[in-house]
């Protein structure tokens, strides 16, 4: 009896390890899929000859989706389960990835990009509540969620850089450029789903059901200047990356005269990839000083990004370094405000919680963009920079005093 009470202890935790990854894998899958069509835009646009207001539609299709399931569906994963909802999460991304390869059509992509935005807005709570109970669950004597809350962050953010690599890179040196990307996501989140079928489920299914209703921000009462203050800067933090993405394949074309869909996807990748690493290497910092960084990264590199395309020769290489220092600025921001709002949730609100802060970070990763996107019929890309640095910078200062304020009247150090 001892020793069957010491083997399924063991037998448990390395169950729970082994789904921790497979759910790492699904949410760094689906989230780089949803950046696969970003440096392709501008063949859809060639071969359909698509103005950069109807790209920016098609774009709004995507954050759209992504909002709606946000709102009416990301949270029921406290209800039903959290890997019955990510498997949802999975098999809409896997039917966008069909559409895209069988029906590339003006249709077929806004529908396209409407399930993959509603696979992303599943993904993003679930899976960061998902994380961080596994590997509870795996390591239950550890007191702090830094592990879950980095893998979750790297995951997220490092999902939407690498899938707009891999579309750049494939794109430029392969055949069937608008095929052959969706193929290779499609296999990932192939291989995703199967290992999410042998992962543990850690959030059993309520009995009786409860009353459906749609996504409710469930606030800590007892913080909920903090979780205003979290709110506020993710969505400053995802605008500021969402714009400088959005402009990316503009500057690059029409201000650098480079239309390498290579140097497009690479660029996304420099933006986002220089944010995880610098994660990485900060892993042990408490929230209060990522946030800190953050702001004076952010403000940084986005007035780095406005001097290199207002330079009499603009320069690609200072545009890279700043997209560079705006990417970490914007993970440290993204990190340090999970890492509040994970604290001062209570656990069984915790999906809730974590949907309304991923709904103020889309929210942020939309409208800008689409805004920029308007804004590009009427003046240049470079005016639009200006115009998106000066605003970017008016929102880091407005929010940096109130989210470093909040930050400071909670115990973050160890979280």
């Amino acid at each position: 009896m001892s020793v069957m009470t010491a083997i399924e202890p063991a037998t448990s935790r390395r169950h729970h390890h082994f789904g921790f990854w497979a759910a790492a894998w699904v949410f760094l899958t689906v989230l780089a899929f949803s950046t696969v069509p970003s440096p392709l835009y501008v063949l859809y646009a060639e071969r359909d000859h698509f103005s950069s207001l109807m790209i920016t539609m098609i774009y709004a299709a995507y954050a759209v989706g992504v909002i709606v399931s946000l709102f009416f569906a990301s949270h029921l994963s406290d209800v039903h389960g959290r890997r019955v909802h990510l498997l949802g999460a999975v098999t809409l991304a896997l039917v966008s990835a069909a559409m895209f390869i069988a029906w590339p059509a003006l249709p077929g992509l806004f529908v396209a990009r409407v399930l993959c935005g509603m696979s992303v807005g599943l993904t993003v709570s679930t899976a960061t509540a998902y994380l961080t109970e596994l590997h509870h669950a795996h390591r239950p004597e550890e007191v702090t969620a830094r592990r879950p809350q980095l893998t979750a962050t790297i995951a997220n953010l490092g999902g939407l850089g690498v899938g707009a690599l891999v579309a750049g890179l494939l794109a430029e040196y392969e055949p069937h450029p608008l095929v052959l990307p969706y193929v290779v996501l499609l296999i990932a989140l192939v291989v995703g789903a199967v290992a999410l079928l042998a992962a543990p489920e850690t959030r059993q299914r309520r009995r009786p059901l409860p009353t459906y209703r749609p996504q409710r921000v469930s606030l800590p009462h007892a913080a909920r200047a903090e979780y205003f203050a979290g709110l506020l800067v993710v969505f400053v933090a995802y605008a500021g990356m969402a714009v400088l993405i959005a402009l990316t394949g503009t500057f690059l074309a029409e201000v650098i005269h480079d239309t390498s869909l290579a140097m497009a996807g690479l660029s996304i990748f420099i933006v986002i990839g220089v944010g995880v690493a610098f994660l990485v290497a900060t892993s042990a910092w408490p929230a209060r000083r990522l946030l800190a960084a953050g702001v004076v990264l952010d403000i940084i590199g986005v007035a780095l990004v406005v001097v290199a395309a207002w330079l009499p020769t603009p320069s690609l290489g200072l545009f890279l370094a700043g997209g560079g220092v705006v990417g970490a600025g914007a993970s440290a921001l993204f990190k340090g405000t999970l890492s509040m709002v994970v604290a001062i949730s209570p656990a069984d609100k915790l999906g809730e919680s974590l949907a309304g802060f991923f709904l103020a970070g889309y929210v942020g990763l939309s409208l800008p963009a689409i805004a920029v996107g308007i804004a590009l019929e009427y003046i240049s890309p470079r005016t639009a920079l200006l115009a998106f640095g000066v605003a970017a910078m008016i929102g880091i200062l407005a929010s940096s005093r109130l989210l470093l304020g909040a930050a400071r009247s909670s115990d973050l150090s160890d979280s």
